[in-house]
């Protein structure tokens, strides 16, 4: 079996800076992590927040620290920071090959779906964005590591998709329909969901949207891990 990890993210409409960051780290005791985080409002001020929350909880990862223990702590940092006046929601996504599990640590309203074989989970238990209040706690989800799961977080952009002229997005719903499709990779299932949401919000998204997409698939080829990453740019003057 191998792990593979896909991301698709799109600003918002007209903003020039996502208020949406994600960073990958490695796990000292074998694995990665994902941590996506999405600061409060939208534009620079918002990117700001999601990039101290990121970074504070990529640290403390990076240091052996456990998922929730550094969720609450990038929680009362950035409450010290900003006064209890700025939230940002936050999820963790952990590979942990010791435990060979995948525990998924989770501060935001928006749900995540969990596949597994012809099983599609909502997790939706109401959940605390963090910043606002001392000791705010993450909900924490483990499963093992077992070929065909499928594990889907992201940012509230995507299920506000629609909402402008009443067709809200419906996750669960495409995502059962692109995973009865011949195994697909998570990188087209993460392109798919967000293709969907700009197409309901008529391809003027009205957030920043961040999909993350993690599958479990039949080992392919050889040990060597890789990574690809593609940000399109506009340079002044650029050929």
């Amino acid at each position: 079996m191998e792990i593979q990890i896909a991301v698709a993210k799109i600003n918002k409409y007209a903003v020039s800076e996502s208020g949406d960051t994600l960073e990958i780290v490695e796990r000292p005791g074998g694995g990665l992590s994902v941590v996506l985080a999405d600061g409060q409002s939208s534009g620079r001020g918002a990117k700001a927040v999601s990039m101290m929350v990121v970074r504070r909880v990529i640290g403390l990862l990076a240091e052996g620290v456990r998922d929730g223990a550094a969720a609450r702590a990038a929680s009362d940092y950035l409450y010290s920071e900003r006064n209890g006046k700025v939230s940002s929601t936050l999820n963790v996504v952990s590979v942990d090959l010791a435990s060979e599990t995948v525990v998924l640590a989770r501060n935001n309203e928006a749900p995540m779906f969990i596949a597994r074989g012809e099983s599609i989970e909502c997790i939706d238990e109401t959940s605390t964005s963090i910043g606002t209040a001392r000791n705010i706690k993450p909900l924490i989800t483990e499963f093992p590591i077992q070929r065909g799961l499928t594990i889907v977080v992201y940012t509230d952009g995507l299920v506000h998709a629609g909402e402008r002229r009443g067709t809200p997005m419906d996750v669960g719903i495409t995502l059962r329909g692109l995973l009865e499709d011949n195994n697909p990779s998570p990188q087209i299932v993460a392109d798919a969901l967000l293709a969907q949401a700009m197409h309901l919000d008529d391809n003027r998204p009205a957030d920043d949207i961040s999909v993350v997409v993690l599958r479990v698939m039949p080992r392919n080829g050889d040990d060597v891990r890789r990574m690809t990453v593609r940000v399109p740019i506009n340079v002044k003057n650029g050929y």
